[in-house]
């Protein structure tokens, strides 16, 4: 997400948030504008999914998502009232965990939502983290996925293994999968890809993604002509990346996939653990 986009959206949410009944607030019918949702009906779908996590989790619906009424405007200066909910910032994080992830701005606003703080450049570095770890998870898809296919049609475990290392050899321009563990001093016994920045996992991925479409598109069969597969796609990848500048075998390692994954769960229960134990954090139930 570009840091233009992020800096518009930061303002946006900060604009929007109000103070109601002494409660740091935001107005459903105006978050459902900033997330994209031209529709109240769809929105209100992703509300009501989040009421129901705001119930399971244990915490009154009454207490972050208070209806309130408000009136609007229609033709010929007449007035009609609407439903709205003043929601608290649980309730927007729990809209946020609830909606489409495909959207730009419910991706920024699970993070948003997410820190206690809403200084730019500590959602930046989430947006990132959690861009890492999804980039990641993808990934080991994509290879189960490989894994299964290949299996089908004659390629067990330890040709898949050497097929995934020829991959890498041509990905890294020569570098095998331990060449690459030892330039980057990286643990002998750990998945290179756990330490890899994100644009490279994405390139392995992509690579991996192909292979297994072409695989079942040529009807391939047996190690070598499935190997030779892999080694295409990924020299191929290779070649468009240094088409724009990138040798990836030279980009420092990222850190450990596991500790971002441990960070961003520490801090989402911390989140959920303060907001549910700030007096401020929810409406008084009546």
């Amino acid at each position: 997400m570009k840091k233009e986009l992020i800096a518009e959206l930061l303002t946006k949410f900060e604009d929007a948030c109000y103070v109601y009944q002494d409660i740091e607030c935001w107005s459903a019918r105006e978050l459902q504008e900033i997330l994209g949702y031209n529709k109240w009906e769809n929105f209100l779908k992703v509300i009501d999914k989040a009421k129901l996590s705001c119930k399971n989790s244990g915490a009154k619906i009454s207490d972050h998502f208070p209806d309130i009424r408000k009136m609007i405007n229609i033709a010929k200066n007449a007035q009609r009232q609407v439903v709205d909910y003043a929601l608290t910032r649980y309730a927007c994080y729990l809209i946020a965990q609830n909606g489409d992830v495909s959207k730009n701005e419910i991706a920024f606003a699970q993070t948003y939502f997410a820190v206690q703080t809403r200084k730019q450049e500590i959602i930046e570095q989430r947006l990132l983290d959690v861009a890492r770890i999804t980039a990641r998870e993808k990934l080991s898809n994509s290879e189960k996925k490989l894994s299964g296919i290949i299996y089908e049609r004659g390629v067990d475990d330890k040709g898949f293994a050497m097929i995934r290392s020829k991959g890498d050899y041509a990905l890294f321009g020569g570098f095998t999968t331990n060449d690459m563990k030892r330039k980057l001093d990286l643990p002998a016994k750990r998945p290179l890809a756990d330490f890899l920045p994100t644009l490279t996992i994405k390139a392995k991925d992509f690579a991996t993604e192909l292979t297994s479409h072409n695989i079942l598109e040529k009807d391939l069969k047996g190690e070598q002509p499935i190997t030779n597969e892999h080694v295409d796609n990924n020299h191929a990848v290779r070649k468009m990346l240094l088409e724009r500048g990138v040798k990836p075998e030279t980009l420092p390692p990222d850190e450990d996939i596991k500790k971002v994954q441990r960070k961003l769960e520490k801090d989402e229960k911390k989140l959920l653990r303060d907001i549910k134990t700030d007096k401020k954090g929810g409406f008084p139930a009546n």
